[in-house]
């Protein structure tokens, strides 16, 4: 039988995938660096595990068998993902990751032809807010007649975790971008806009997320903006390593996530429509469990793909409480 595996899954976001892959019995296999760790884990979850790092091609590739799904959870992901595409494309493994790194998208973008001649489907953004900003685009531009443009943003509440500090850390362009008649363009740092997420309009910053190439790729929009709007302890400073692990569970609970969508049609009409959920950590993790299931029974094309476009636009609705409404 197939297993999914998680690789990284002793790391903040990882274990949270495992527990929830386990929950729903999943046929799953641990993987990661850390011997120590993974034992202890699979004691707690009676599950199978793998060690291995990623610097030998032909130890990842033996790592690989009778895996019919991988989910990698191992950030950075610009040390990672690079390794484990083109050894899930050598093996036959579809290819599914959390990534929130323009560079992955790229890379996915570049790997489409191989990942289609080998029947392998590539998936980064299979949780995250790529899934969750995929389904709400997908959803307003459904609503707009011959839409044009579009303008996405998250609302961001509590803390980050040592992980995602420092993935966002090793990531930040040095450019602002925006696609623009269908390219990449550089846009002026600094920019605002004001969205409104249901409770007033509050300042969105403009910065490069990887839906600029999700959302281009499922809905063929060619101008897209992404935007975030910050609350509470913001970008952490100082020494990155001293962060705690993650956001507790009460944490988690305490700060919901929030985004917008605004499509705007040929004829100047706009569409907005906004997204409520639980904290985007507990969003990844469950919608990155919940797709490495449906893809291990069947549910994959091959290539470079997204949520919205393997799952539909009601994805992100299937995770949590999550809600979609129209204003």
């Amino acid at each position: 039988m197939k297993k999914l595996m998680i690789y990284g899954a002793t790391g903040y976001t990882g274990r949270m995938a495992a527990q929830y892959a386990a929950a729903a019995e999943t046929p799953l296999i641990l993987a990661g660096r850390n011997e120590a760790m993974l034992v202890s884990m699979s004691a707690m979850l009676s599950l199978e595990y793998r060690v291995f790092a990623l610097e030998d091609t032909a130890v990842v590739d033996s790592s690989l068998g009778d895996v019919g799904v991988l989910l990698n959870c191992a950030g950075p992901f610009a040390r990672t993902a690079n390794v484990l595409m083109k050894a899930c494309i050598r093996q036959g493994v579809h290819y599914l990751d959390v990534a929130a790194e323009l560079d992955s998208y790229r890379l996915a973008e570049m790997l489409d032809g191989e990942a289609k001649a080998a029947g392998v489907m590539l998936l980064p953004g299979s949780g995250g807010s790529v899934a969750m900003l995929g389904c709400l685009a997908g959803h307003a531009v459904a609503k707009a007649n011959h839409p044009s443009s579009i303008q996405v943003a998250m609302h961001v509440s509590g803390g980050l975790s040592r992980g995602s500090a420092v993935s966002a850390m090793g990531s930040v362009t040095a450019e602002t971008l925006a696609r623009h008649r269908g390219g990449l363009v550089v846009r002026p740092h600094g920019t605002v806009r004001k969205l409104d997420f249901g409770k007033g309009a509050v300042d969105c910053f403009q910065v490069t997320l990887p839906d600029l190439i999700t959302i281009w790729k499922s809905t063929g929009i060619p101008d897209i903006e992404t935007f975030v709007h910050v609350t509470g302890d913001g970008f952490p400073q100082g020494d990155l390593s001293a962060l705690p692990d993650g956001p507790s569970a009460q944490e988690r609970l305490d700060h919901r996530y929030q985004a917008v969508a605004e499509v705007t049609s040929s004829d100047g009409s706009v569409v907005r429509s906004m997204l409520d959920t639980v904290n985007g950590y507990t969003f990844t993790a469950t919608a990155a469990a919940e797709a490495g299931r449906r893809v291990l029974a069947g549910e994959h094309r091959s290539g470079f793909q997204t949520p919205a476009m393997l799952f539909g636009n009601g994805f992100a609705e299937t995770i949590a409480d999550t809600t979609i409404v129209d204003a």
